[in-house]
C-alpha cells in the first residue's frame, strides 16, 4: 500500500492545526516533520516543542525527521513529544547500529536516510534495524527544490535487498516529488511518498492532497 506524508515544512504555520486536518482528512497517513539544525543543513525549522503541540490534533503517523548534528541526544524528545518514527541520516552517525537499536528500545519505529550522493552501500549493514529507509531526492535543507531523477535506482536497490535478504522495511522517498513525475517514483518502487510544496504551497491544501491520495490508487 502505498502512503502519503506530507511535509509539515512547506504548511502555513499561521494555520498549522488547519493544514493538519485537511491533509488528515484527505487520507494522508504520515505527517513528515522535518527537524533542521542549521548545522548539518543550512537551514533553522522547530522542535520538540512544536511535535508535542501539534500532536493531539491529529492521529497521523507522526514521521520525525532529523536532519541535524548529534541526533541521539535529541531522540528521547522527540518521542516523548509524539514521534511514531525516528529518521536519521547516515551521514551525522557514527555508531548506525547502536543509534538504529535506541530508537526501537523507546518503543518507535527506526529509519535512516541517505542523502542524494550517500550510496546504499552505506546502510546496507543496517538494514536489518530498519523499520523504513528513507532516500533523498534533493539536497536536504529546504523546500520547492526540483527531483534528482539519479536517486531513483537506489530505491529500486532498496527493495532488491529487501526481498534478497527478507527484510520488511518501507521505501520512503522526499524532495521534488509532484503529481508530474509521481509515476517514476511509485515504478522506482517508492512506498512512502513525502511531499512538500507540492502538497502545502497551494490554494487548497485538501485539494492538493486528495489529487495525490487518488493518484495512488492507479498504482495499488
Amino acid at each position: 500500500m502505498i502512503k502519503f506524508a506530507p511535509s509539515l515544512l512547506s504548511a502555513d504555520f499561521k494555520k498549522l492545526e488547519e493544514e493538519i486536518k485537511c491533509v488528515d482528512g484527505a487520507g494522508a497517513q504520515y505527517l513528515h516533520l522535518d527537524i533542521m539544525d542549521g548545522h548539518f543543513v543550512p537551514n533553522i525549522s522547530y522542535g520538540p516543542a512544536v511535535v508535542k503541540d501539534i500532536r493531539p490534533v491529529s492521529g497521523m503517523v507522526f514521521d520525525v525527521h532529523l536532519m541535524i548534528s548529534e541526533p541521539e541526544k535529541y531522540i528521547e524528545e522527540f518521542v516523548k513529544a509524539g514521534a511514531d518514527i525516528i529518521t536519521v541520516h547516515v551521514e551525522t552517525v557514527k555508531d548506525k547500529r547502536g543509534i538504529l537499536q535506541m530508537i526501537r528500545d523507546f518503543g518507535v519505529k527506526s529509519s535512516i536516510s541517505v542523502k542524494p550522493k550517500t550510496p546504499v552501500s552505506e546502510i546496507e549493514d543496517v538494514l536489518d534495524l530498519c523499520d523504513m529507509v528513507l532516500v533523498m531526492t534533493v539536497e536536504p535543507g529546504f523546500g520547492g527544490q526540483s527531483l534528482m531523477e539519479d536517486c531513483l535506482p537506489k530505491i529500486t536497490e532498496l527493495a532488491k535487498i529487501r526481498q534478497e535478504k527478507g527484510y520488511s522495511y518501507e521505501i520512503e522517498i522526499d524532495g521534488g516529488v509532484k503529481l508530474s513525475n509521481l509515476d517514476k517514483v511509485l515504478d522506482a518502487g517508492a512506498e512512502v511518498i513525502v511531499a512538500g510544496s507540492a502538497c502545502f504551497d497551494r490554494k487548497d491544501t485538501r485539494a492538493a492532497a486528495d489529487a495525490f491520495i487518488k493518484a495512488f490508487a492507479k498504482f495499488s
